[in-house]
């Protein structure tokens, strides 16, 4: 009798390893339907409704895939991928230059060329494959227009002492448009130490650090600054909920505003837990009805150069581009050498 007991109790063990694995698959396929995006600021909006909750309301309606969203500066996001890379939490990494190169540079991106990649320029995707700019952006900064009359023209107004603890911009080597002031500043002085020298006299000015560029507009809107740095599509979006909100470009040395393109890229993690998902998203989001509601809804440019926007916010963003001159940065010589620019910043800041 014991002996049957005992034969019975090996045969239910074995027969619970499976099942019992069965319950963790089980779990993992409920999580199936799920995937993850780490993203810079700017696309979601204050009140959802910007380009991203559009996006993501329309990919789960259409696919039954749940998006989890996290949220960040793109050195923020960055650097959250490289502690996890051993176990990747995410499946979609989305950042501005120089944040992008340097991620694929740390192996955190596999390559996928999503549907309609072709449909993207050259200069706006890897040429390996590993990333692809989803939207098109550029560098800019905010006044309030409530408060100043007109906005500044020049990075040299904004040392004068109206500005003072009215000013502020994010962190270099955190946040992306705060890397992006230190880039500008280098092309509009004519170099680095010209432009840390000139950083280091505003920082008289400068309220301190943020690790986020998106908390910077509405304390500008609300006369708590009077200057910050930013980027077109985040701050246009932005100012249909700030109305006190301006975007402007400060000037380079020949008295020219300029500017440079910031697009939000975004590539699929390597090793990501839920890849064919992040690969279904990628091409939603490449997909020319989600392209064509770039400016309509999130206030950007379309990535896809065969998506011409026609819509009120595409020809106010037209008029505002209108006469600023763009360049564009060397991206492999600032991600190579993007650590010794930080490190230069902060002795020259004092940060």
């Amino acid at each position: 009798m014991s002996g049957n007991r005992l034969t019975l109790a090996v045969a239910l063990a074995l027969l619970a390893t499976p099942v019992l694995s069965a319950c963790g698959g089980s779990s993992a396929a409920s999580d199936a339907k799920a995937v993850t995006v780490y993203s810079a600021d700017g696309l979601k909006g204050e009140n959802g409704d910007g380009w991203y909750d559009k996006v993501f309301a329309d990919f789960t309606q259409q696919t039954g895939i749940k998006v989890k969203y996290v949220e960040g500066g793109s050195g923020e996001m960055v650097q959250r991928a490289v502690r996890e890379k051993s176990n990747p939490q995410a499946d979609v990494l989305v950042t501005l230059p120089p944040f992008i190169q340097e991620a694929d540079g740390k192996g955190l991106l596999q390559k996928y060329r999503p549907k309609d990649a072709d449909q993207v320029a050259g200069a706006d995707k890897a040429a390996d494959g590993t990333w692809i700019s989803v939207v098109n952006n550029y560098f800019g900064f905010v006044y309030n227009k409530k408060e100043l009359k007109q906005a500044p023209k020049t990075w040299d107004e904004l040392l004068d002492g109206t500005y003072r603890n009215k000013l502020q911009y994010s962190t270099p080597g955190v946040a992306g448009d705060g890397t992006a002031v230190l880039i500008k500043a280098v092309h509009d002085f004519g170099g680095k130490e010209q432009a840390l020298a000139y950083l280091k006299k505003l920082q008289a000015n400068n309220v301190g650090p943020s690790a986020s560029t998106g908390k910077l507009a509405p304390k500008v809107d609300k006369g708590e600054l009077l200057v910050a740095n930013g980027d077109v599509q985040m701050n246009y979006a932005q100012s249909k909920a700030m109305p006190n909100l301006g975007i402007w470009f400060p000037a380079g040395k020949d008295g020219k505003p300029t500017t440079f393109a910031l697009p939000y890229a975004a590539g699929l993690v390597t090793k990501a837990p839920h890849g064919e998902n992040g690969r279904k998203l990628l091409d939603f989001m490449l997909a020319r009805k989600q392209q064509q509601e770039v400016s309509e809804i999130g206030g950007g440019f379309a990535a896809r150069r065969d998506v011409k926007a026609t819509d009120a916010n595409a020809a106010a963003l037209t008029e505002l581009m209108d006469g600023v001159e763009t360049f564009e940065p060397d991206w492999n010589d600032i991600d190579e050498n993007l650590a010794s620019y930080v490190e230069d910043w902060k002795s020259a800041t004092g940060s």
